[in-house]
């Protein structure tokens, strides 16, 4: 809970500092003041000048931002991450608006010269919708996976069927992705401005995608035991995802690993066999059959959902 908060707070505070810093990169190549709003004819009407067009929509974010904190508070918000799922598209509208805005303004002696294309408000509004259901995805997909407990008593009588949750994330990785995101649209932002040549942002939005992504996939967890067997998953999204059913797991038990037993952190390959290393400490580990090699994951609880996968086992 505590690195989600972290999390959110250096995301707004990226994107205030984004809203900011836009204007002021390319002050030398700006009028005085700068156009920022058009009419139906696409010539502007308003204007202000670059402190204002610079701090204006970085404190409208702010407060947004502080709004929606302090109503995510209220008890009729329910459990549903509201934040998340507001700030993402209003994040990417202002951020969008405030590089058309600049790019609009470039190169010009006087803000009346600036023209805004319609082209630029569909695409903004466009990956604004875009936004808004990734984060609408990720957070009910992190609600409705909420480990729950087991119960204490893993006698299964027929007919009774129990399902047992669990995961783990590593703070780090998930740090390391966002960054990783960060760095790479604020790239793409300034491409788009025109601050920055292609050959300098696309390497650079490479690299920043590759290790956001491989981070993303394996920084988080969840590992599931039901009827059908086990299931680990990975990422915010679940995928990809390794299933066992019952039927070819030879045994499963709780065991206390440490990174420095398999090499490292993340998916990892050692003479354990294969193990999903998040933080040290207990793992759920299988022994699928026909195979010389485990398969464990670092989870919570891990011996609880070993006890009932080798129930299940045994009814099966």
């Amino acid at each position: 809970m505590r690195a989600a908060r972290w999390g959110a707070a250096g995301c707004i505070a990226a994107v205030a500092a984004l809203l900011t810093v836009l204007p002021w990169a390319a002050h030398g190549r700006l009028p005085d003041r700068l156009a920022t709003h058009w009419s139906g004819d696409a010539a502007p009407d308003s204007s202000m000048p670059l402190w204002a067009a610079a701090l204006f929509p970085a404190g409208v974010w702010l407060l947004i931002a502080l709004a929606l904190s302090v109503c995510r508070r209220r008890p009729w918000t329910g459990r549903h991450p509201w934040l998340s799922i507001a700030l993402a598209p209003t994040g990417v509208v202002l951020v969008g608006a405030q590089a058309s805005i600049v790019r609009a303004n470039l190169d010009l002696t006087d803000w009346h010269q600036a023209r805004q294309p319609a082209w630029g408000i569909v695409l903004i509004l466009a990956l604004a919708a875009v936004a808004g259901a990734v984060a609408w995805r990720l957070s009910v997909r992190s609600a409705a996976t909420a480990p729950t407990a087991a119960p204490p008593e893993l006698d299964l009588p027929e007919g009774e069927r129990l399902v047992w949750f669990s995961r783990a994330a590593n703070p780090w990785l998930q740090l390391l992705a966002a960054a990783g995101v960060l760095i790479a649209a604020a790239a793409l932002v300034v491409l788009a401005v025109g601050l920055a040549s292609p050959v300098m942002v696309w390497p650079l939005c490479t690299v920043c995608g590759v290790t956001a992504l491989a981070c993303a996939l394996f920084s988080s967890v969840r590992a599931k035991v039901s009827e059908a067997g086990l299931e680990v998953a990975f990422g915010p999204l679940g995928w990809p995802a390794r299933r066992w059913p019952t039927a070819a797991i030879e045994s499963a038990r709780a065991e206390h690993r440490l990174p420095s037993q398999v090499g490292g952190w993340g998916y990892r390959l050692s003479g354990l066999g294969t193990t999903v290393m998040l933080r040290a400490g207990d793992c759920l580990v299988i022994r699928p059959r026909g195979r010389r090699s485990d398969f464990a994951v670092s989870v919570d609880d891990a011996e609880r959902g070993a006890a009932l996968l080798n129930a299940l086992r045994r009814r099966g």
